[in-house]
């Protein structure tokens, strides 16, 4: 299956170089592929990921290891923000 993984901020250096202009890039996944192992193949820190959407729906941390993406979905990462 395919999905759009993306990723912001301070994160975006854990992507390809071609894919951090844009933040995102096609990932091609098996079946049934979790939140968690769709993100371990970038080594992302994961102390700064905090917030994380699939399709513009949030995932709270402890469904990561289980919530399966499906084909089309999109996966967007975001570490810590401020702003005021």
């Amino acid at each position: 299956m395919q999905i759009t993984f993306k990723l912001y901020a301070g994160l975006t250096q854990y992507l390809p170089h071609e894919a951090r202009v844009g933040n995102a890039m096609p990932l091609e996944l098996p079946e049934g592929t979790t939140v968690l192992q769709a993100m371990q193949p970038f080594n992302l820190p994961m102390k700064i990921v905090k917030l994380v959407l699939v399709n513009g729906v949030y995932i709270a941390p402890e469904q990561w290891a289980t919530q399966p993406l499906k084909e089309g979905d999109v996966l967007a990462i975001w570490p810590p923000v401020a702003g005021g």
